[in-house]
């Protein structure tokens, strides 16, 4: 009980973090960004789209990735334990990975987004299996999907992302996923994602400092999903509890 108050704490915490707007440094990097947008070679804007584009695809009908059998028998506070591990040694792959392509330059800068983005699913698809959660079913795919939306969007997204998990298991059925899926608009999951990473991104391909800035931001974003990734599937693991006790 010690453990779920102190977790509580952190998910109430979480939640308003999640459902606040932007800060004023936010929203003006967003207007600054908007203008980048325009100057950014239509080539950058295109391998971004169409990698997201392809890692859709790839987690909801392909076998990209590797499922782990979901773990059972685990309180939720050793999953907590192991869900941190996975998430410090993606945080350093993707540090890594963001310092190489950044060291050289526009090219291998081109290729960190395809990278980065599959990267972020391998430790999403880990940690549905840490979890107990069955990644090879559609339904756990889209949760997967709905927790990326939610790290990588804009404010009023981010806000409709929680309010799906935080009442998963009320309406979905097999049936209902699949038709969320069909009707989905992909393509703004597409071009809010690539909103939301250009800037940084941008900056990685400046010669002398791409390194640096590269392996910073792989660093934070994995961070980031990590927090969102523990945070989402700890309301969803303790509703389901509550509903059965």
């Amino acid at each position: 009980m010690e453990y779920r108050s102190e977790i509580s704490e952190e998910l109430e915490a979480w939640e308003r973090k999640i459902t606040r707007k932007s800060s004023m440094v936010s929203r003006s990097a967003k207007r600054i960004q908007n203008r980048i947008n325009g100057v950014i070679p239509e080539r950058l804007h295109s391998i971004v789209t169409n990698s997201i584009k392809t890692m859709v695809q790839g987690v909801l009908v392909g076998s990209t990735y590797t499922v782990h059998p979901p773990k059972k028998n685990l309180s939720l506070q050793m999953r907590d334990q192991q869900a941190k591990e996975l998430i410090r040694k993606y945080k350093r792959i993707a540090a890594t990975e963001g310092a190489g392509t950044g060291a050289g330059g526009i090219l291998l800068g081109l290729a960190d987004f395809p990278l980065l983005l599959s990267i972020k699913m391998k430790l999403l698809f880990d940690l549905a299996s840490t979890y107990g959660y069955d990644a090879k079913k559609i339904e756990e795919r889209v949760f997967i999907l709905t927790i990326f939306q939610l790290a990588f969007s804009s404010d009023d997204t981010r806000r409709k992302s929680y309010r799906k998990i935080s009442s998963w298991d009320e309406s979905l059925s097999q049936i209902e996923v699949r038709k969320k899926y069909e009707e989905h608009d992909w393509k703004t999951f597409q071009l809010e994602y690539r909103d939301y990473i250009d800037l940084p991104k941008l900056l990685q391909m400046v010669p002398g400092v791409g390194a640096i800035v590269g392996a910073y931001v792989n660093y934070h974003f994995l961070d980031w999903l990590g927090e969102n990734a523990i945070n989402a599937y700890r309301t969803r693991m303790i509703k389901e509890e509550n509903q059965t006790t």
